[in-house]
């Protein structure tokens, strides 16, 4: 499994309000990708000037949470070795996808949570 990218992810349903306080730090948005599926989703990818990255997602929760972004080279590869390490599909087994990537948030069996993402090119 090749590991292309990895970086924290914050979701919350004020993602506009933490854009804001990353862009006081310094960052700016290298990446958007609003508007890409069916929902009103909105993921950012903010960067500084040391290159340190940020993902911010608008996601409808009762509160901000943490989770770390893991892109891969295949995704299906990554997905079933995760699979047997014992972490869950929050979507069973369904993936969210647009036309330039394919997800799928997993879950340790300890709590923590990967956003698995694969770029297609």
């Amino acid at each position: 499994m090749k590991i292309t990218g990895f970086n924290p992810m914050i979701v919350s349903n004020k993602a506009e309000d933490i854009i804001q306080l990353f862009e006081e730090m310094g960052f700016s948005i290298q990446h958007d990708v609003s508007g890409q599926t069916e929902s009103d989703y909105r993921a950012v990818v903010m960067k500084d000037a040391d290159q340190n990255k940020v993902d911010i997602a608008q996601i409808e929760t009762e509160r901000d949470s943490m989770l770390l972004r893991m892109n891969v080279d295949d995704f299906q590869e990554a997905y079933e070795f995760l699979i047997q390490k014992g972490f869950v599909n929050t979507r069973g087994d369904g993936t969210v996808g647009t036309a330039t990537s394919k997800a799928a948030t997993m879950v340790s069996p300890s709590g923590f949570v990967i956003s698995l993402i694969q770029h297609i090119k």
